[in-house]
């Protein structure tokens, strides 16, 4: 497993990221325990979680399946560079009480002491902004983060869904307050088929020093040989796949970018994470299996070298949209 920093930090990160959304909905416990040892065997060293996942009634619970599996021992916890985030409401019928969501001061006080008990650990390293808040200044989110950084509750703070002008005003915060060293990553949607994020997000997180983190590097299975397995009678698409799909155009586009991968002998999902490792200013993308078999596939994907004529290949079936401001001004 390759290494490198979490942007501007001193912190040495695995260049894929174990996203562990599917624990608890999908993944049970014990299956979800093998793939995080397994995660480590490989060296994956660092696992993105969020407070609400485990979803409705079950939110949290991915978070308790992480803490059963520090609880086991063995330097699990002194091995993992763990991030988690705050915003989302943890009421289980959706109907938050006022200041139970978001990222106020006491929200976000009360939401690391919850994650806290739930991953039984005493810190968190990279404490993540799982949206903006229109309604909360950085002045008062940095207060709180202040806070938690010198009681020794998080390390790192970092955002996920952010607008480039957020993490511009975020950092620019932080600079003015003195002693804080702001955002320190971008977890945003990012793949092949979704390159928006080039224009304003990534150039942003480049210039203020922060790793950005890809998820949904697959496009919900987009991306991953689903015209392919769905001529083979297997898995069919759902979601956001299903949905493009249903465009003949989309279809003939991923049609094209299967083809091409058949040509060179590459499965389309390994090449589509290996793209990721070669997009400037990119740390890693987020995988999420939900089996031994999928973790195994990122794994020979992070070691995948793509040609030139392929990457150039792959520019032409999925042109991004260039630079800014031209991709937009003229």
């Amino acid at each position: 497993m390759k290494y490198t920093q979490l942007g501007r930090t001193g912190l040495k990160v695995s260049r894929l990221v174990l996203g562990t959304m599917n624990f608890g909905p999908q993944t049970d416990e014990a299956d979800s325990h093998a793939i995080m040892d397994a995660a480590l065997d490989t060296g994956i060293n660092f696992f993105d979680t969020a407070n609400v996942y485990g979803w409705g009634e079950n939110k949290g619970r991915t978070e308790e399946i992480i803490g059963n599996w520090f609880a086991k021992g063995d330097d699990r916890r002194d091995k993992v560079v763990l991030a988690t985030k705050v915003y989302g409401n943890m009421a289980a019928d959706g109907d938050a009480w006022p200041n139970h969501d978001k990222l106020s001061a006491l929200n976000i006080r009360r939401a690391v002491d919850a994650s806290l008990k739930r991953l039984q650990t005493d810190y968190i390293d990279v404490y993540q902004f799982h949206h903006i808040d229109r309604s909360t200044s950085f002045e008062e989110i940095w207060q709180a983060i202040d806070v938690l950084v010198q009681q020794g509750k998080i390390l790192y703070a970092g955002s996920s869904n952010f607008p480039g002008y957020k993490i511009a005003q975020a950092n620019e915060t932080a600079a003015r307050r003195g002693g804080t060293i702001g955002l320190v990553s971008e977890q945003c949607l990012y793949n092949l088929a979704e390159r928006r994020a080039e224009m304003e997000v990534i150039p942003a997180a480049q210039e203020y020093g922060l790793g950005v983190i890809p998820w949904s590097p697959l496009h919900g299975g987009l991306l991953g040989g689903v015209i392919k397995k769905e001529v083979a009678g297997g898995r069919r698409a759902s979601g956001r796949a299903a949905d493009t799909l249903a465009d003949p155009t989309a279809r003939a586009q991923i049609q094209s970018y299967e083809d091409l991968l058949d040509k060179h002998g590459i499965e389309p999902g390994e090449a589509a994470l290996a793209w990721l490792l070669t997009r400037p200013g990119v740390t890693g993308p987020i995988v999420g299996p939900r089996t031994a078999e999928q973790l195994e596939s990122a794994v020979r994907a992070s070691e995948l070298e793509l040609s030139d004529e392929l990457l150039t290949a792959l520019d032409e079936i999925f042109p991004g949209p260039g630079p800014s401001p031209e991709a937009f001004a003229w």
